[in-house]
């Protein structure tokens, strides 16, 4: 039995928006589990190289993106799935939200001590900061969304667009082979295991790390198996948390919200890494350290939310899973995070040590 015979099965089972609630929740539990025993964190790695490392942090960063391209263009060459029908793909970009909202992302991630997917990991282990900072970064998402701020993030997304009623495929626009992108993840791979040796990661940490990507592979695969056996169109999609923040904080205040994908990713998280981190003993209630780091964490998790939805994602729905099919403007968004988040270490966070110290 191949697997969209097996989805198309469970579609006529269990119906077709419960089911993809439940590939949310597969590729969130996947995602989780791996995420909390890798440490994978976009933030760890761009104050590691701001403060002139190329570490662990690093490795395991470098690690999980390029399995997740490796998967992903993997599925792609077996025609598991395909990239061009990918919602971020298939509509157009804006470079200009890459740009600032990327910007905008990368200083809330460092203020807050975290991205948004790295802060439900976290608050699943018992961290207080991160349900204060998460649940902060989710209402700001929605009223980025269709609150008060989605005029203000409509106009500046509107300022640059991409062309051709699109997104860019940076694989097409290079000319590469339909193998291209493999062999690019393979390469960044590579300098990743170098890395990885150099700092002497467990294997099992390297394993994890890849797990991270492994999950974002699996939600493209098993939403665009949906999409190609479901009646009603279904989104083609994987991890992300700056939508799906806003879409799970709704379904528990709207009695009328539908189960979808984004409603079974957020909860899956949290559950993954909350048994990981029991299995592992990690489980640990954590709150602010004093008044200054809970404004800090604050003013990050606003920053974080007004920012990812402007970006198009967070640091793993545009630094990760859009990277993975190769989205122009996610691309552009990843790149402006690691600016922005390194300027904010240079210029706050290492000033404020200096200060204290």
């Amino acid at each position: 039995m191949d697997l969209l015979t097996l989805i198309e099965i469970l579609a006529e089972r269990l119906g077709e928006a419960p089911l993809a609630g439940l590939f949310g929740l597969l590729t969130g539990v996947t995602f989780g589990v791996a995420a909390q025993r890798s440490r994978f964190c976009l933030r760890a790695a761009t104050v590691e190289f701001a403060r002139g490392g190329m570490g662990d942090r690093m490795a395991v960063w470098l690690l999980t993106f390029s399995t997740a391209v490796v998967w992903v263009q993997g599925a792609e060459l077996l025609g598991l799935m395909r990239s061009a029908d990918a919602r971020m793909m298939a509509v157009p970009g804006s470079w200009s939200g890459a740009i600032i909202g990327g910007l905008i992302f990368g200083v809330g991630m460092v203020l807050a001590r975290g991205c948004s997917g790295r802060l439900l990991v976290l608050a699943a282990t018992g961290n207080l900061r991160s349900v204060v900072s998460g649940l902060i970064f989710a209402v700001v998402a929605q009223m980025s969304l269709s609150g008060m701020l989605s005029p203000l993030r409509d106009k500046i997304a509107a300022l640059w667009v991409t062309s051709g009623g699109r997104n860019m495929d940076l694989l097409v626009e290079a000319g590469l082979p339909n193998w291209g992108g493999l062999a690019l993840g393979l390469a960044i791979a590579v300098v990743a295991l170098v890395l990885a040796r150099r700092s002497q990661i467990s294997a099992s940490r390297l394993i994890f790390a890849s797990g991270v990507g492994f999950a974002v592979a699996l939600g493209w695969v098993l939403t665009y198996g949906l999409s190609q056996v479901a009646f009603d169109p279904v989104q083609i999609e994987s991890a992300t948390f700056t939508g799906p923040s806003a879409h799970t904080l709704m379904f528990f205040l709207d009695r009328n919200a539908i189960v979808e994908f984004d409603i079974g990713l957020v909860p899956g998280v949290f559950i993954g890494a909350m048994l990981a981190a029991w299995a592992a003993g990690e489980m640990k209630l954590q709150a602010f350290d004093d008044a200054a780091t809970m404004r800090k964490a604050m003013i990050g998790a606003v920053l974080m939310g007004f920012g990812g939805m402007l970006a198009g994602g967070c640091a793993i729905g545009a630094g990760v899973t859009g990277g993975s099919i190769f989205v122009g403007t996610a691309w552009a968004a990843l790149f402006f995070m690691w600016v922005g988040a390194i300027a904010t270490d240079l210029l706050i966070d290492q000033r404020m040590q200096s200060v204290t110290t």
